[in-house]
């Protein structure tokens, strides 16, 4: 399966869980906060219909009484009367029509009011349900947690009690409040559908959403694929940066700016063994031609002498050749042959003059050194016989190509140290800079024209960068840096 279909898929699954899950702890939410809110409604109704009922300036009179007098009734039966209609019935209190008006509960809610003594004063029930709703109002049920089971229905149950001008609490005026469950219940799907319909489109348009990102996301990584599929294929020149941003972006440039190495690579590669059959060739055909010339007797006595020099001088050019490719090779492939120590750079530059100096003698060349002004004792981390080898080619380099005076000056900075190894010759041709630490490239004095690039490769191998340059006033510079030793 494609990436971008994995991960549509794992999105809508993603979405259904939530869905679920929200579900599952949002529906009896739901109805504990609406059983909540209607119990506080159901209070109120009760609050207004006790200060609606002509009970309570009854129960306002007898608390004025004289002491002593014969307490009067707070509801006379004659002072009641049934009426009934099509949703409930009630009793009131005859010659109080506005009360009935005010206090009326909804159609869904029914409301008892009990004076003290236990006489309804106003019931939108049957009297079965009401003597029931009575006990229920009187007892601590337990498990009810207010909901009282009708014939019909389960109901939501609250009770509220006044002993406003009664001494005594068992004679409190009483008005239990009741609606239907099933009501409730109602609301509560009703609310639910909607806060589905609702997770609903903002799911389709998280999804929808999330279509547009996912191929965004996946467009430049499909692109990418064909562009490393090229890079597989060795078609390096064809690769093309991908303009993207994020991870994505860095990854490919990085894979672009591969595909240019590669190809550099590639392009050096192919140079070293047009270059290296020529080197090798050259030698190959003066050793065929001389030795076939003596086999023949085209060449005898002195003749056959010097082509039997020149036999061995070519010879050792192709061995040293040979030997120098093979050492490169190493250099640039091989872990485990450099042994790391601290170098001194001072002794460094003492035995690499030293091992010189016989090719300094015979150009009459002298060799100026400078260093801190300080004294300081400057070191470097790297092998020591092999940077000394670095050395002996560059300065082999230099002595073959100055007229009077090498200039050797190190220095330090806060960043690292500077080897700087300059002559007073014609300088480097500009064609050649550019590529004069490549294999094979050399000049009009040049030997096997590896020397330079196994410099490079050691001075690297040691953490280390070289560079070359013409001075302004004539005659070539090299300068190694490395990082300092602390």
């Amino acid at each position: 399966m494609k990436m971008m279909y994995r991960l549509h898929l794992s999105f809508a699954l993603l979405l259904l869980c939530i869905l679920a899950i929200t579900a599952v702890l949002i529906y009896p939410l739901l109805l504990d906060n609406l059983v909540d809110n209607q119990r506080k409604e159901l209070r109120a109704q009760a609050s207004l219909l006790m200060n609606l009922s002509p009970v309570m300036p009854l129960l306002d009179d007898a608390q004025k009484q004289v002491p002593g007098s014969p307490a009067q009734s707070p509801v006379q039966a004659s002072d009641t009367q049934w009426l009934a209609t099509d949703s409930q019935r009630q009793v009131q209190p005859t010659g109080t029509p506005s009360f009935i008006h005010a206090s009326r509960a909804t159609a869904d809610t029914n409301a008892v009011l009990i004076a003290p003594g236990g006489d309804v004063v106003y019931s939108t029930l049957p009297g079965e349900a009401t003597s029931q709703l009575m006990e229920l109002s009187n007892l601590d049920i337990p498990g009810s947690k207010g909901f009282w089971q009708g014939t019909d229905d389960q109901y939501i149950v609250e009770t509220l009690t006044t002993t406003q001008g009664i001494e005594s609490s068992v004679q409190a005026v009483k008005a239990v409040m009741a609606t239907p469950l099933s009501k409730i219940k109602e609301m509560q799907l009703a609310l639910f559908k909607r806060l589905l319909l609702i997770l609903s489109v903002g799911g389709i348009v998280a999804f929808l959403l999330s279509m547009v990102i996912t191929r965004r996301l996946v467009k430049p990584l499909g692109d990418l694929r064909k562009e490393l599929n090229k890079v597989e294929m060795r078609r390096f020149s064809e690769v093309r940066l991908i303009e993207t941003g994020g991870e994505i972006g860095v990854v490919a440039k990085a894979v672009y700016d591969l595909a240019g190495e590669l190809e550099k690579y590639q392009h050096t590669q192919k140079q070293f063994f047009q270059n290296a059959s020529h080197e090798l060739k050259t030698p190959l055909m003066s050793i065929q031609g001389y030795a076939e010339g003596i086999k023949d007797g085209i060449f005898t006595g002195d003749h056959a002498n010097k082509g039997l020099n020149a036999i061995v001088k070519e010879c050792e050019r192709l061995k040293k050749i040979v030997t120098e490719m093979v050492l490169l090779s190493k250099l640039e492939s091989e872990e485990g042959i450099f042994h790391m120590d601290r170098v001194p750079v001072r002794e460094l530059i003492a035995e690499t003059l030293e091992r010189i100096n016989p090719l300094l003698v015979k150009n009459g060349l002298q060799v100026e050194i400078t260093g801190p002004d300080n004294g300081q004792e400057l070191l470097i981390y790297a092998d020591r016989e092999k940077l000394l080898q670095a050395l002996i080619n560059i300065l082999g380099n230099a002595a073959r190509y100055a007229k009077e005076t090498i200039r050797i000056q190190t220095s330090a900075d806060a960043k690292g140290i500077d080897i700087g190894i300059s002559d007073d010759g014609e300088g480097i041709p500009e064609p050649l800079l550019s590529q004069l630490f490549q294999r094979f490239a050399k000049g009009k004095n040049g030997e096997t024209g590896l020397g330079l690039a196994i410099s490079r490769a050691i001075v690297e191998r040691c953490r280390g960068r070289i560079s070359a340059h013409n001075e302004p006033g004539g005659g070539a510079a090299f300068v190694l840096r490395f990082p300092i030793l602390f």
